[in-house]
């Protein structure tokens, strides 16, 4: 799945926690998390299919992944999404993009600098590695506009790691899922 566009309905508002990590080593700490808050968005996607992994073309139909997608949508998801950390639970429903008013629609800029697109995964890009990808993204009348991932001209290289193995028996293939979610069977 690539995200397409984004569009921000609610003003980016930030508040500051104090909050007690976890010191494995004994003691106290108290630090200071900016959160984003009341985070409400539209977003447009599409699907790409990796074609690195040719093991994986027995699960290729867009027409299954498209409708477990829009049943997964209507149930609000089939995994937690998190924005950004995990204390940060987002939640999912259906909408029409553009529908409804947006706090930015009439806000014709607004730069954001350097942020992180995304991660290039062995699996992604054929190469044992994994990477952080940047980009300096823009939003104009409340939408931003993502870049495809090969589009990224920063790419960091993170670590060293191997290619995960996906098989017909760790995945569940789209036909299987499909026929789950129909049926109301479990997934």
């Amino acid at each position: 799945m690539v995200i397409d566009d984004l569009r921000v309905m609610n003003p980016i508002k930030m508040e500051s926690k104090g909050v007690r990590p976890i010191e494995y080593s004994g003691g106290n700490t108290l630090a200071n998390y900016t959160y984003l808050r009341d985070v409400r968005y539209q977003v447009r996607a599409h699907f790409i299919f990796n074609t690195n992994r040719p093991d994986l073309a027995f699960d290729r139909n867009e027409n299954k992944h498209h409708n477990i997608l829009k049943r997964s949508l209507k149930a609000g998801g089939r995994r937690d999404i998190f924005l950004g950390a995990r204390e940060c639970q987002g939640y999912v429903e259906p909408c029409v993009f553009g529908e409804g008013e947006g706090y930015y629609d009439q806000t014709e800029e607004v730069y954001f600098g350097t942020m992180v697109h995304g991660i290039n995964y062995p699996d992604e890009t054929g190469r044992n590695e994994m990477e952080v990808r940047l980009w300096n993204p823009v939003m104009k009348n409340g939408v931003i506009h993502f870049i495809r991932p090969d589009e990224c001209k920063l790419v960091r290289k993170v670590a060293e790691i191997e290619m995960k193995a996906f098989t017909k028996e760790n995945v569940k293939p789209a036909d299987e899922l499909l026929k789950e979610i129909e049926g109301g069977g479990e997934s």
